[in-house]
Formats: C-alpha cells, sequence, structure tokens
C-alpha cells in the first residue's frame, strides 16, 4: 500500500491507487495510524474502494480492525441504482446495536444491592454460546417477529410505546420478508429470542461519571450520579444464518459480475438485482429480530431491577434512552456534490449519527440530534453522544460503535494467563458474572483500544460530540 496522507489530525486519506474508484478516509490519532500499518484493516479499506457504485469514500472509524472482507470500523455508501451491496460489509452478527436505559435512581440508591441486580440479571437474562430464550414462537409468530421488529415485542406486552419511539427506525425495517430466510435460519431463530448470546455481548449496570454537554445531557435525561443500563446484542443465531446463507450463494453468484473482486469476502450483488433484493429483504428480517431481542432483555431487566430493589415502575424511572444498531445496510438519502443521492449505507461497527433537524430522529431528540451509545470494555467507561451535520457532510451521518479490538480472542487467551480478570475488575469497583468458559480472557479490557482515545478522535474530527461519561459497576457477560 502507499503511504497515507495526513489531512488534518484525526484524519488520513488512503490514496486512490490500482483499481481503487475512490480513495479511502480513516480517523485516527497518530498512534492509531502506526498500530494499523502493522495489520491488513487499512488493506481492506482499499479493497472496498474498488467496488462498483461507490460513493466518495470507503471510510474507517477509530475503532477500526480487520475483519471478514469490510473491517470492522468500516463504512461505505453505494449508489442505489448502480451501486452494490455485500454481506460482508453488514457482517455476521446483522443488527449487533446498543441500547441505554436511564433510571432515576442514583449510585447510593444500590450501592449495597449491585451484586444483587447483578446475579438477578444472569439468572434472568439467558446467555452464552446457544443459549434459550423463555418467549416460545410458532413459525406463524416467529414470522410477525421478523416483520414487525420491536412493535411485536411491545404488543406482546414486552415494553412501552416509549421504547419503540426511541429506537433506531423505530425498532423496524419496512422490507423484511421472512420467505425468503432458510428453515435452517427460522428454526434457530425460534429458541432465542430474549438472550444474550456470548463473545462481547454485555448487560451492564453504570452510573454517569462526567458530563460534557449539560444542555444535550438534560435533553437526553442524563445527570451526574444517575444508574443506567446499557445492553449489547443482536439477531443472534438467526442473523449469523442469515449471512452464512447469503455469503454461500454470493460467492458463487460474484462469479458472474462483470467486474473482479480484489477479495472473495467481498462477494457482492447489484442491489437493485433480484439477488441484492433478496439479501437486502432477509437482512432486514434480522435486523427487527434483533430489535425485538433488545426491546424484550430490556423489559426483562425493568422488571428485574423493581423486583431486585422492590420499588415501583415510578420510582424506578427506567426509560429507553436509545437503541441504535452497528452491523446493518441502509437506504438512505444524502448530499454528495451539492445533489441529493438515494444510496445504501454499508455500517458494519459503526453507527448512526445524525444531526439535530434530521427528519429520521425522533421527536423527543430533533432539537438536539440522535443519541450514540458507544461501549467501551467491561473495565473502563462508555460514552454518550450525539450526531453531528459535520457527520452528514463527511461519513454518511456515521461514527464509531465501540473501543475496537486490539488483541484476537486467542492472542487475549495467550495474554491473560496467570491472571484473574474478574478479581482485577472487582478491585475497580466492578461486579462481573459469565458464562462462557473463555469469556473472560476473550473480553479482558487489554483487548481493546483506550475507548477515552476513540472518543477524543470522532470528537476532535467533529462527526460526533460528547454528551456524557459512563462509569461501569456491574457486568453480566455471555
Amino acid at each position: 500500500m502507499t503511504e497515507l496522507k495526513k489531512i488534518s489530525e484525526y484524519k488520513w486519506e488512503v490514496p486512490q491507487t490500482g483499481n481503487m474508484r475512490v480513495p479511502g478516509i480513516v480517523y485516527a490519532n497518530k498512534s492509531m495510524i502506526k498500530a494499523l500499518e502493522k495489520e491488513g484493516a487499512l488493506k481492506q479499506v482499499a479493497n472496498v474502494a474498488t467496488l462498483p457504485g461507490i460513493v466518495r469514500a470507503s471510510l474507517a472509524m477509530p475503532d477500526i480492525h480487520q475483519g471478514y472482507g469490510f473491517s470492522i470500523g468500516g463504512v461505505a455508501a453505494f449508489d442505489w441504482e448502480t451501486g452494490v451491496i455485500s454481506p460482508g460489509g453488514v457482517g455476521y452478527d446483522i443488527n449487533c446495536g446498543v441500547r441505554l436505559a436511564t433510571t432515576h435512581l442514583e449510585e447510593k440508591d444500590i450501592k449495597t444491592k449491585v451484586a444483587d441486580l447483578v446475579n438477578a440479571l444472569y439468572k434472568n437474562i439467558p446467555c452464552g454460546i446457544g443459549s434459550k430464550g423463555s418467549v416460545k414462537l410458532s413459525v406463524k409468530e416467529e414470522k410477525k417477529v421478523l416483520e414487525q421488529g420491536s412493535k411485536w415485542a411491545v404488543k406482546e406486552g414486552f415494553g412501552e410505546n416509549s421504547d419503540v419511539d426511541h429506537t433506531e427506525d423505530y425498532g423496524c425495517m419496512p422490507n423484511a420478508d421472512p420467505d425468503i430466510v432458510s428453515e435452517r435460519a427460522l428454526e434457530r431463530g425460534r429458541k432465542q429470542l430474549g438472550t444474550l448470546g456470548s463473545g462481547n455481548h454485555f448487560l451492564e449496570i453504570g452510573v454517569v461519571e462526567e458530563i460534557y454537554d449539560p444542555e444535550v445531557a438534560r435533553a437526553f435525561r442524563l445527570f451526574e450520579g444517575q444508574v443506567t443500563l446499557m445492553l449489547h446484542s443482536g439477531s443472534r443465531g438467526f442473523g449469523y444464518q442469515v449471512c452464512d446463507d447469503f455469503l454461500a450463494f454470493m460467492v458463487k453468484h460474484a462469479r458472474k459480475l462483470d467486474f473482479e473482486l480484489p477479495d472473495r469476502q467481498l462477494s457482492c450483488a447489484m442491489i437493485q438485482s433480484e439477488e441484492g433484493k433478496r439479501y437486502f429483504n432477509a437482512m432486514a428480517c434480522a435486523a427487527n429480530y434483533a430489535w425485538a431481542n433488545r426491546q424484550i432483555m430490556m423489559h426483562k431487566s425493568r422488571e428485574v431491577f423493581m423486583r431486585t430493589l422492590e420499588i415501583s415502575p415510578r420510582d424506578l424511572g427506567m426509560t429507553l434512552l436509545y437503541d441504535v444498531c452497528h452491523n446493518i445496510a441502509k437506504k438512505e438519502t444524502h448530499i454528495t456534490e451539492g445533489k441529493k443521492q438515494v444510496v445504501c449505507v454499508h455500517r458494519k461497527g459503526a453507527t448512526r449519527a445524525f444531526p439535530a433537524g434530521h427528519e429520521t430522529v425522533c421527536d423527543a431528540y430533533r432539537t438536539v440530534g440522535q443519541p450514540i451509545i458507544i461501549p467501551g470494555d467491561m473495565g473502563t467507561a462508555s460514552y454518550v453522544l450525539v450526531g453531528t451535520e459535520k457527520a452528514m457532510e463527511e461519513t454518511f451521518g456515521s461514527t464509531c460503535h465501540g473501543a475496537g479490538r486490539v488483541l484476537s480472542r486467542k492472542a487475549a487467551k495467550k495474554a491473560s494467563k496467570g491472571r484473574a480478570i474478574y478479581r482485577e475488575l472487582e478491585d475497580k469497583g466492578i461486579l462481573v458474572r459469565w458464562r462462557g468458559r473463555n469469556t473472560m480472557a476473550e473480553e479482558m479490557p487489554d483487548a481493546y483500544k483506550d475507548i477515552s482515545q476513540v472518543i477524543d478522535v470522532v470528537h476532535g474530527a467533529g462527526i460526533s460530540k460528547k454528551v456524557a461519561k459512563l462509569r461501569p459497576i456491574g457486568v453480566v457477560k455471555g
């Protein structure tokens, strides 16, 4: 690869060479760039830039690391009429996302109850590989979940209408077509609704430690010392199977395309082809499944808090701040070269960051902008940000999604040998419960970038702005 060109303190260009149709743009600081040059993520940014119909640039957020085809932390928009759609640009865990709930409680109110809350959440929210949920679905009901998303969950008594209002896209992509997905995907999905999953998925009790923007924080109902609940999960085995099915198909389909792929993991279809439409509509089913999944778990978490603390819904005041998704492809309208253009925006390990006044931002936040929830690792901070106009101008309304790995799971396990990670976290005042045998090693804080540096990059670049910092006190991991 050619040497990166520095555009500004937080913005770097991968120059357009070879078959690249557009340049690459990476948001990072100098130390991050040095680390990135040693792995394959930048090559993936360049590879994505070769795909037909790509608009403006192949983008990467500061939490970038190597993924399947597209880098994790990658953003790419393709013209809706002439561009492609790629399962590798969405990822296996379709609509893996984060939701943050606020409460009326302060840290002092639960100081002696944190262990009870963590244990109760661990007991009542199924987690781990292959975990099965308590929500039993018929084939007919499962298809309703895939079509309706969060709205199905609320109609079935799992939550409130305000939860739907505070979810990206109101918790439902309208183009979902359950008849497209495989029987294997449907079979896996029927057993796992309302489950956390494994790996980096979590439930986290946190405390608002610092407010950076008091005006926006007030609109988001955040205050210092406040107890929060963060939930990170996705479409479980259903979404994985949808991705796996279509990747196998796309690899064969790509041989018929009239352009050469630099990497078979970028296998794709033209958006307007029958194959492209089928993937888009199947992906929407998985996105809706994930929204319903998170909605059910949040409702059950509300119940756990009320039972454990023996308080009323009014005293708890658990309200969804917002739910954002990470791994998704969306049909959106953006301004390019002064004109409106309909595009398919792939955000793989990236978060939507729409500004104040945008028509898709829900009424509650339209005057300040879309909330953005950025989790760190289980031993450090998480952040709440807000979308900006600059993100619309530069990144198709996108920002980072988390800290981003610096160690593979295998490397993390090796680095953790001889250490008791859970005790190290307890020494920091963070109580952890986990299911997987290797979870604590694979997900230890050292496996991730410094979240504060990642946030400083997107804040400094202006593609999202800091609102609040959260400190974890109790975590449930898969």
